[in-house]
């Protein structure tokens, strides 16, 4: 195949949806967890590794890769499948999300034209704008390119909020009309904040443009677990049953479930490897940090899992490579973490298919919030 990605809705129960997402790059079951490589990797590990691990999508971050190796030497190399020597489907996020963090005086740096900022490695003055950040994910040639829209802080203002939605509206107009990779889909980003109106508002116009999925956007920014629920709702119920949706930059357990239970297909976030950075570890039963002094003689895996980790690895061993700052312990933990939530993705849609979602759903919860 080559061309758009294409989405299939097989099932549903309540308002979960088990489906398909045909790329270029094979076929990739929804709901699904997409780990993040934001320098074009995936933090200590390898494509094969992901692989291994069942992973199908994953993110590479536009922002990056423009200041460094730059868009035309991925380009130069074949798209960044191959300067990556990654056969899977991947996403590129617009760059947003840096740039926002980056501009220092939101309203004067954040003008109808783009962002004004200064780059982190540096400090050169740049603008990136809709259309560069097109331009750019035309060049990386990743199969799902992002719209331009200003991740909106929380808390914000009524006005504010909606004087941000609806610039991000203009923006994704300008950033479809100069996008030509007629191999490379392009999803629109709704905003809104948590204000109801507005993300009802966002989402219905930007449907209205017709982008080949939709993502929803603005949300674990600080709020509370309801509020980010609600702002999921608020949107979600406007969008095409027939296309993929998006909920971005997020990956904590729970949080996956609740997406699900609300329409989500496609979740990714940096947490399971950052987490294993610092020694954090997914089990059934919650969050562990395995720097824990009662885990230096503890030679089980850290629980019974299919990974490698946890194959080859006990507890014991893993802490002490963290503890002595051992680049393999951020690898094994990494592997672990990612499985874990691929896993969990892989029990969601074959509950989903049994039609017993509602179940595992609380049966999971129960568990992990046990300790």
């Amino acid at each position: 195949m080559s061309g758009k990605i294409k989405y299939e809705l097989l099932k549903k129960e309540g308002r979960a949806r088990l489906g398909k997402l045909i790329t270029n790059y094979g076929v990739c079951d929804t709901p699904m967890f997409m780990p993040v490589g934001t320098q074009a990797t995936v933090k200590t590990l390898s494509p094969e590794e992901l692989k291994d691990m069942n992973c199908g999508v994953i993110l590479a971050n536009t922002y990056h890769l423009w200041l460094r190796p730059g868009e035309d030497v991925v380009s130069h190399a074949g798209g960044l499948h191959k300067f990556m020597n990654y056969d899977g489907p991947i996403l590129t996020d617009s760059g947003g999300f840096q740039v926002f963090s980056l501009a220092k005086n939101k309203k004067k740096d954040i003008i109808e034209e783009g962002v004004r900022f200064k780059s982190h490695l540096d400090g050169t003055n740049l603008l990136l704008t809709p259309e560069k950040s097109i331009e750019i994910q035309n060049k990386l040639d990743s199969d799902i390119a992002m719209s331009f829209d200003e991740c909106i802080p929380y808390p914000s203002t009524y006005d504010y909020t909606k004087r941000s939605t609806e610039r991000t509206l203009r923006w994704a107009e300008r950033g479809k009309k100069v996008h030509n990779n007629p191999n490379q889909s392009l999803f629109g980003i709704v905003q809104g904040g948590e204000y109801e109106d507005l993300r009802k508002f966002s989402a219905e116009e930007t449907v209205k443009m017709d982008f080949d999925g939709y993502s929803i956007g603005g949300t674990s920014v600080g709020e509370t677990k309801d509020t980010m629920y609600k702002m999921i709702d608020y949107a979600v119920k406007y969008l095409p049953e027939d296309k993929p949706r998006y909920l971005m930059g997020v990956g904590d357990p729970i949080d996956l479930l609740e997406g699900v239970a609300r329409g989500i297909d496609m979740f990714d976030c940096v947490l399971p490897t950052r987490l294993a950075r610092h020694g954090n570890v997914f089990t059934r039963h919650g969050r562990i940090n395995i720097r824990n002094a009662k885990y230096k003689e503890d030679f089980t895996p850290i629980e019974d899992c299919d990974c490698y980790c946890c194959k080859h690895y006990t507890k014991a061993y893993v802490r002490h490579l963290i503890v002595a700052n051992e680049t393999f312990g951020a690898r094994l933990l990494s592997i672990h973490n990612i499985r874990f939530l691929v896993r969990l993705m892989e029990e969601i849609r074959e509950s989903i298919k049994d039609g017993k979602f509602i179940e595992y759903k609380e049966e999971f919860i129960k568990q992990y919030e046990s300790k």
